[in-house]
């Protein structure tokens, strides 16, 4: 009969598949689970408030029309629906598919059932395929993998979460609208089961059995499959633990699946006596706490508590003076192991049972601390077994280490079994050819009497040796043993021992035989017995309890990262689990399923060595300390009486100790070779780097936290006394990182740069997430990082970061409303009492704080704030004045008495006021939204001018490369919008979006230039915003030495935001509005200009002045040629405004 797993066996083949992918849905919903949004929890109650209407569990398909309609008449719900959707959609798709996988894994295996039944597969049935081996392996393992992936979705994804989840994905994507969607079969199979995974929460009625018949499975199919489990051991395990009281251990596998597969029939549990006490002899006599798939753990005396029969089979192993037995076995297994040193097997054997058991047995997830009768048992276990967890630890370590080293003796002996068995035969053989000369007569030296006889025959064993044959190793067995027998009658019958040297060689050759049966002995069952007895799948959770005992070992010795190393290596024997059947079915999961794993097993190493990197950060704050606050910079020069105050040999000394403290702590973690866990490569100089990396984050990025959080009712201000500590503490770091770097082999100043800097970049990226729709979320950022993440805080304000807070509160001193800021001095005053607010000093405190990740990171953040205020001012400017008649009709006339332009208004006073007057309402809103853009554009100018300063400072042939580059570049698209045959960068090409980066970064760049989004037709746009500008003239007065300031502080307008903020909105649209603009502000100026003088007032009005200076500062900002503003106003009035100025 064909093998069963033969490529040409369909029937085996199509059973693997379905395994294999079992194995891998599992995987998956692992993984998956890990990312489950916070916001489908609802567990805050800001979630609910603000995504309680628009996320829906089952209750939604009650009346799917009646919810739809609640959301379409809130245009807001809907808005929030469609972003919520466009954030969270591929998440959810996610989680969808891996749902459907499940529930089509049941529909997969119930189909190859019914195939078998119905003869699909010629003479193949249920029964033969559980008669062969693997058959039945596969078989039982098929509906043990649904049973766990129905475990592991509840208690990994909450019934509430996947109800919301799968509600979502309803809504959200094209399947409600494909007839083939088994969409309601998925959500009937996965709807809440009212179980929580929470410590005491109640376990339903009926739970788990009820959920597993929710999709109904062939019963014949599942008795036959418990009674193979019940009456076989299907994987012949029981060879690997000869003895009696292994059997528990042995069939630990065989028992996780025989208890899932118990629930799909629950009347065993509940009434078949019999049956049960038949199974609880067999796999639970001595335990009770099972694992049951990659370490999720199980204490059936809790599971089995309402299943009748069930526990009362169970009751005579939970026995108390069972249980006492049991501990008080485990305890001396310990004291027992060295005396056993011969039987290395059985001693791994004793050894690696005694670890599963405390493991299990004494592990706090496996007991219920609300169940009185589990704790009790507890308690008996830890008193008789004499429970320690650092001896259990210490047993484990050892274990490992002896595994680990008898492996790779054993391996090295099997590399070179038949070298050595060749070289064994010849020196035997060469031994026999030589006593065969002795005896001839030939050798004078020997004194031995010639014997043809005895020549012959030692002639004839020296051929026989030759002719033993290495590939047939029973045969040569037995003619070996024969040889031997024959060496020793020689001795006895010829009297050979009066000779020594005969005596000698007949020694040897037999020697050389004997090693020559103990090689051949050597077989691989040995390594797959020891691969079986080391199994260490059932600690992959619970080894985690551990970690502090590691830790704490780790600290009080370095040096043993390299025992703990056979310790990772030992579950990372875990893997074979669920990658077996995925790898015999040649499935492409392999690789993302055994990269799940080893990067889960990964992420534990880094967890437990993590303590290398804090305790040399305990200590290089103490270095820190030292350096800034102890130890006194050495002068150039000093008088050498003072040098022993210089000297402060107490200080170094310490400073010494700290550095060697660090320095034996590398040392520890590099003593870890490279190792390979699953199939990721663990590099310990890696390791340690990446260690250090995310000790720095971690620190540096609370510093940052907590080093910039503000009182905005603080007076003066607590900004620049906050930078300056924190500068300290950031200088700090980067010393001691400095000065660290040589003692542990890294490139510090790197390290630094790029951890500060993505850390900043994360915190920019994270606040202007509150600017986006679609928000990045931390496993899409390109600045997060699973094995060196970012820590998050908890807001302290209106903002998310550090970054925000920063910001929000520089725009918060530096308020138009109560500062004014004086352009030649780029300083801010306080409007009531003409004090300093803050000056330019204040972004190279910022620069010397955050360095210039910060400022172009606050850079960044300031764009982003810009465009909602453009935006918002769009949407204003619809509401008050594209909606409202009067103000039109007003604009109507206003346009009607100014046109042609070029021409002078006659009675403009009066029409001018008159309009003003009459659109009086609408300046506030305007005035505000206007300051706050020219506000924001001020600080960009501030922090361009800083970092460009910094850049020629720091890295002149950056700052010269960079311009020289730009101006090219300007050039060659010039010259290509003048000959369009001239090259020009291709749509693909990143050059120029690149190069604007770098240049931003360097501060070579005009934040007045820059377009923030993209308009629309606004009518009536340069008028408004011509009488804007009119209507604030009156309230600005003109002085001599500050150029336009406020008249009446209770009145606030502050000049250069009100300049800079009109400039960036008319940039935002066509330059035809800009033109209209100035040429409205020139006719308002000659007319102006033209009644004074026909009323023959002398002096030129306040507002002809204000108009004029706006021209004046327009040209200046925007670095335009003078003639754009003399083409609206004549020559000789620029004359007479500058002698009055």
């Amino acid at each position: 009969m064909l093998d069963f797993l033969a490529e040409n066996n369909l029937c085996g083949q199509a059973i693997l598949r379905i395994v294999s992918c079992g194995n891998a849905i599992i995987a998956e919903l692992l993984r998956l689970s890990e990312f489950i949004p916070a916001v489908f929890r609802l567990k805050d109650r800001a979630d609910q408030q603000k995504y309680g209407d628009i996320i829906f569990d089952f209750s939604y398909f009650k009346g799917p029309e009646l919810w739809e309609s609640k959301l379409e008449a809130k245009p807001e719900l809907q808005d929030l629906d469609e972003e919520f959707r466009e954030n969270n959609i591929e998440i959810v798709t996610r989680f969808y598919l891996a749902f459907q996988s499940v529930h089509k894994y049941i529909v997969d295996l119930n189909r190859y059932l019914d195939d078998l039944n119905e003869g699909v597969y010629i003479q193949q049935t249920l029964e033969s395929v559980l008669l062969n081996e693997d058959g039945k392996q596969l078989l039982c393992e098929a509906l043990y993998l649904y049973g766990v992936m129905l475990l592991v979705i509840d208690q990994k994804i909450e019934g509430e979460v996947r109800e919301r989840m799968l509600v979502s994905y309803y809504r959200y994507s094209a399947a409600r609208s494909s007839a083939d969607s088994n969409m309601d079969d998925i959500c009937k199979l996965l709807r809440s089961t009212g179980y929580s995974s929470q410590p005491g929460a109640k376990r339903p009625p009926n739970y788990p059995e009820s959920y597993f018949q929710r999709v109904p499975i062939n019963e014949s199919f599942i008795s036959m499959v418990i009674g193979r489990l019940r009456s076989d051991d299907i994987y012949n395990q029981v060879s690997a633990y000869p003895l009696p009281e292994h059997r528990s251990t042995a069939l630990a596998n065989q028992a996780a699946m025989l208890y899932v597969i118990l629930y799909f029939e629950p009347s065993i549990l509940h009434t078949h006596q019999a049956k049960m006490r038949e199974i609880v002899d067999k796999y639970f006599p001595d335990n009770w706490v099972i694992s049951i798939y990659m370490g999720i753990i199980v204490n059936l005396a809790d599971a089995w508590e309402p299943y009748k029969a069930a526990k009362t089979a169970l009751n005579n192993t939970l026995d108390l003076s069972n249980v006492r037995e049991q501990a008080s076995r485990y305890a001396t297994v310990s004291e027992r192991i060295h005396a056993q040193v011969q039987q290395l097997l059985n001693c791994l054997r004793d050894c690696n049972v005694a670890i599963r058991w405390l493991m299990l047995h004494t592990a706090d997830s496996a007991c219920d601390p609300n169940n009185k009768r589990l704790r009790q048992i507890k308690d008996q276990i830890l008193t008789d077994s004499r429970y320690n967890p650092k001896i259990l630890f210490q047993l484990l370590l050892d274990t490992a280490q002896f595994e680990f080293i008898l492996k790779e003796m054993f391996k090295q002996m099997l590399s070179e079994k038949q070298t050595k068995w060749e070289y064994y035969k010849k020196e035997g053989s060469e031994r026999m050819t030589e006593l065969a000369d002795v005896f001839s007569g030939v050798k004078p030296l020997t004194r031995v009497e010639k014997n043809e006889n005895l020549q012959a025959w030692f002639r004839e064993i020296s051929k026989q040796i030759s002719s033993l044959n290495y590939d047939d190793s029973t045969a040569a067995g037995r003619k070996t043993v024969q040889l031997i027998q024959a060496l020793e009658e020689v001795q006895e019958f010829h009297q050979l021992e009066s000779n020594l040297q005969v005596c000698q060689f007949l020694a040897d050759t037999r020697k050389f035989l004997h090693q020559m049966i103990r090689t051949i002995n050597i077989k691989e069952e040995v390594l797959i017995t020891m691969q079986i007895v080391g199994d260490l799948s059932f600690a992959w959770q619970l080894i985690d309890s551990f970690t502090s005992i590691m830790q704490e070992s780790i600290r009080a010795n370095p040096s043993m990262v390299t025992k703990l190393r056979a310790t990772f290596l030992k579950l990372a024997s875990a893997l074979d689990l669920p990658l077996l059947r995925i790898n015999q079915a040649n499935s492409p999961d392999l690789l993302s399923v055994s990269q799940y794993y080893s990067g889960e097993l990964v992420s534990y190493v880094r967890k437990v060595l993590q303590i290398i990197p804090e305790s040399m950060f305990t200590s290089l704050l103490k270095i820190i300390k030292l350096q800034t606050h102890d130890i006194i910079e050495v002068p150039t020069r000093l008088d050498k009486d003072k040098l022993r105050d210089y000297a402060q040999l107490g200080p170094r000394y310490e400073v010494a100790k700290l550095t060697h403290a660090i320095s034996i702590f590398t040392e520890g973690i590099l003593m870890m070779k490279t190792t390979l866990v699953g199939i990721i490569k663990v590099d310990p100089k890696q390791l340690l780097e990446d260690g250090i990396r995310k000790e720095l984050v971690k620190r540096v990025a609370f510093a940052l936290h907590r080093g910039l959080i503000f009182n905005p009712r603080a007076k003066p201000s607590e900004l620049m006394p906050k930078l300056k500590e924190l500068g300290a503490t950031m200088d700090g770091f980067h010393r001691s990182f400095e000065y660290i770097q040589d003692y542990v082999n890294i490139y510090g100043l790197k390290i630094w740069q790029e951890e500060v800097s993505r850390i900043i970049n994360y915190n920019v990226e994270q606040e202007c997430n509150n600017f986006l729709r679609t928000k990045i979320q931390d496993w899409q950022s390109m600045y997060q990082s699973t094995h060196i993440p970012i820590p998050k805080f908890s807001p302290v304000d209106e903002s998310v970061t550090f970054i925000g807070r920063l910001c929000r509160e520089i725009l918060r001193i530096t308020d138009p409303k109560m500062t004014c800021h004086i352009d030649q001095l780029n300083t801010w005053y306080d409007m009531k009492t003409r004090q300093e607010v803050t000056s330019s000093r204040l972004f190279s405190e910022i620069q010397t704080t955050l360095g210039t990740f910060g400022l172009n990171g606050l850079d960044r953040l300031l764009c982003f704030m810009i465009v909602k205020e453009l935006q918002n001012f769009l949407s204003m400017f619809q509401k008050i004045i594209l909606r409202d008649r009067t103000v039109q009709e007003t604009l109507k006339t206003l346009m009607n008495a100014v046109s042609p332009l070029k021409s002078i208004v006659a009675n403009s006073n009066k029409i001018y006021l008159s309009a003003i007057a009459k659109t009086q309402k609408i300046w506030t809103a305007y005035l505000e939204a206007i300051m706050k853009v020219g506000q924001m554009q001020i600080l960009r100018q501030q922090i361009a001018n800083e970092l460009n300063y910094s850049c020629r400072f720091d890295s002149k042939h950056l700052a010269a490369a960079l311009e020289n580059l730009n101006k090219a570049l300007l050039a060659d698209i010039e010259a290509h919008y003048q000959d369009p045959s001239l090259p020009y960068p291709k749509e693909d090409n990143t050059l120029l979006y690149e190069i604007t980066a770098y240049l931003e970064a360097a501060g070579i760049h005009n934040p007045l230039n820059k377009i923030y989004i993209t308009t629309k037709r606004l009518p009536y746009f340069p008028i408004v915003n011509f009488l804007f500008l009119i209507a604030q003239l009156p309230k600005l007065q003109y002085n001599k030495n500050l150029g336009m300031v406020c008249r009446k502080p209770a009145d606030p307008v502050d000049w250069p935001p009100l300049v800079l903020g009109l400039l960036t909105l008319l940039k935002q649209f066509h330059s035809r509005y800009t033109e209209q603009f100035l040429a409205l502000i020139g006719q308002f100026i000659r007319s102006t200009v033209e009644q004074c003088t026909s009323q023959k007032i002398p002096e030129m009005p306040a507002d002809v002045v204000g108009a004029l200076l706006f021209l004046e500062d327009y040209v200046r900002y925007t670095k335009l040629p003078r003639r754009v503003a003399e083409a609206h106003v004549p020559n000789f009035i620029f004359d007479e405004f500058r002698t009055v100025l």
